[in-house]
């Protein structure tokens, strides 16, 4: 997802979208462990992701702040 993606969503839908990531990221490592995983790229892309997410929250939560 790209950060104007994430952008668009709400903030209980980024809490949301963060959990579902690190769940897969937690799933993924789990299958690279006992040697199933079939692209190990997936664990890079899905770190960046929970990364460009949680900026992205941070954000939201820094704007929301300035406003009150």
């Amino acid at each position: 997802m790209t950060a104007n993606e994430l952008r668009e969503l709400t903030e209980s839908e980024l809490e949301s979208k963060i959990k579902d990531l690190k769940q897969e990221l937690f799933n993924l490592r789990f299958q690279h462990a006992i040697n199933q995983l079939d692209n190990s790229m997936r664990i890079g892309v899905v770190k960046k992701d929970i990364a460009r997410a949680s900026t992205v929250l941070r954000q939201i939560q820094i704007n929301k702040v300035k406003e009150a």
